[in-house]
């Protein structure tokens, strides 16, 4: 019996181990503001809505087709699911200075944010942009999708709407 009830708790913790590490949350990496202050990327998730964390650079032109393709339809993702948008570049500090201008000419009205030192990227272990990550209102990724092609968003609204319930 003791043997049985030894075996029922390791399988108990194997399953929860799994499941962690499929839900795993974001790091406490610092990044910076367009106005260059430093900031947790804590302080812009886990607030209890969905976040979309974009990562991109401005030479990444298919990077800026995806955050163009979500500008049309985040108000609407706002109005409708409460989802915030976090476009985070990883261009160096020699291409920093273009973002700023590249974001207002967009009319992107997200929240924009710099992963100059690449900590952010190495920490959740990926190489290609665009990469974008869907969080629960817990901070942990429940979605993730790599490469831009147009409708992508779509399946990223349907992804949003699967961890909503709807």
């Amino acid at each position: 019996m003791k043997l049985l009830s030894t075996i029922g708790l390791v399988c108990i913790f194997m399953i929860s181990t799994a499941f962690d590490a499929n839900f795993s949350g974001i790091p406490a990496v610092d990044v910076k503001t367009l106005e260059g202050k430093t900031v947790s990327i804590k302080d812009y998730i886990g607030k209890g809505n969905l976040t979309v964390m974009s990562f991109w650079a401005t030479w990444c032109s298919p990077c800026k087709r995806e955050l163009d393709a979500i500008a049309e339809i985040y108000p609407d993702w706002q109005e409708e699911y409460g989802v915030e948008i976090l476009a985070v570049t990883i261009d160096d500090a020699r291409t920093l200075a273009k973002v700023p201008a590249l974001v207002e000419t967009k009319g992107w009205e997200y929240t924009v944010l710099a992963d100059v030192k690449r900590e952010l990227q190495k920490a959740l272990n990926f190489q290609t942009i665009p990469q974008t990550f869907l969080l629960n209102g817990d901070g942990e990724i429940v979605y993730t999708h790599s490469g831009y092609n147009p409708g992508d968003e779509y399946e990223l609204e349907e992804e949003i709407k699967k961890n909503l319930g709807k």
